[in-house]
């Protein structure tokens, strides 16, 4: 293998200019240095790699050999470079997110409305999936950064900036009205139909241990995949649905869904956004955090 690679250059630019005078103006540099450059490659080559022409010099069949591979790599330094010029620009590129369907439809979505009307030649690839499943795809390095709710447990290289307050609530529709504008304790839900999200999940893990932590036990009759599907149960009576407010707050304004009330409060969450501190983000993730308002300097 050749020293230095800069040899590579210069034979590339005197190859296809046919001139040693006009490689050398191509590269900024002086005649003599162009000539030193071609004679040291030729040496460590063993072979000549040109002959003089009547006007400048021309390849030798060795010569031309070595210009087609060297002139296909060139080609692609310059198209990579040309890449990166545009990943720099904000011209390329690709965003890798995780979110949950509450922090996406409720929080992401917004900025990444913002960030496609800014940088429409960005590709971003949402991975949809609970708070646990994003934690991991972070860890493996599978996504730039995460949008999830608390309760959660990072690991030692994660770290969270809370970006959004959330609150949960008990949401149930006509069958139930009895319970309207009544002040409930919490014991009552015991004896109702319940309407929960999955186990695998940060926002049933929270409202667990927070009702266990005041002396309710609940089974749900539903466990459901998403929040929007708990809406549309609660909206069909099968029972009382346990979801973030922005998700039925439609429903409530229109009063096809109401709020039970309780006399103990139920703790607000936030939604955070998650990062591999021991990462580099690109920067177009770093331009639609700043749009979201996020700076991890």
């Amino acid at each position: 293998m050749v020293s230095n690679l800069e040899y590579y250059k210069v034979f590339y630019h005197v190859a296809r200019l046919g001139s040693l005078t006009m490689a050398a103006q191509a590269l900024s540099v002086s005649q003599p240095a162009v000539s030193q450059s071609v004679r040291q490659l030729e040496q460590q080559l063993g072979v000549s790699l040109f002959y003089r022409a009547a006007k400048g010099v021309r390849l030798t069949k060795e010569g031309e050999t070595l210009y087609e591979y060297v002139a296909r790599s060139y080609e692609q330094l310059e198209i990579g470079e040309k890449r990166l010029r545009q990943m720099r620009d904000l011209e390329a590129g690709e965003i890798r997110i995780g979110a949950s369907d509450m922090t996406l439809q409720y929080f992401l979505l917004p900025y990444l409305e913002q960030f496609h009307e800014a940088y429409p030649q960005i590709k971003v690839i949402v991975t949809n999936a609970p708070t646990p499943e994003t934690l991991s795809f972070l860890e493996e390095g599978r996504i730039d950064f995460g949008a999830v709710s608390t309760p959660f447990e990072p690991g030692e290289r994660i770290r969270a900036v809370p970006v959004r307050e959330l609150e949960d609530i008990f949401v149930a529709g006509r069958k139930f009205i009895a319970y309207k504008n009544r002040m409930m304790d919490l014991q009552q839900l015991e004896q109702l139909p319940m309407i929960f999200l999955e186990k695998n999940t940060s926002t049933r893990r929270f409202m667990d241990e927070f009702l266990e932590g005041s002396g309710t036990h609940i089974v749900p009759e539903f466990e459901l995949a998403t929040s929007d599907m708990i809406v549309q149960f609660a909206l069909r009576n099968l029972g009382v649905g346990c979801v973030v407010r922005d998700f039925a707050r439609e429903e409530m304004e229109s009063g096809r869904l109401f709020e039970l009330r309780f006399n103990k409060i139920i703790p607000k969450r936030s939604i955070c956004i998650v990062y591999d501190s021991r990462a580099s983000l690109s920067r177009a993730a770093e331009a639609l955090l700043k749009i979201i308002g996020v700076s991890l300097g």
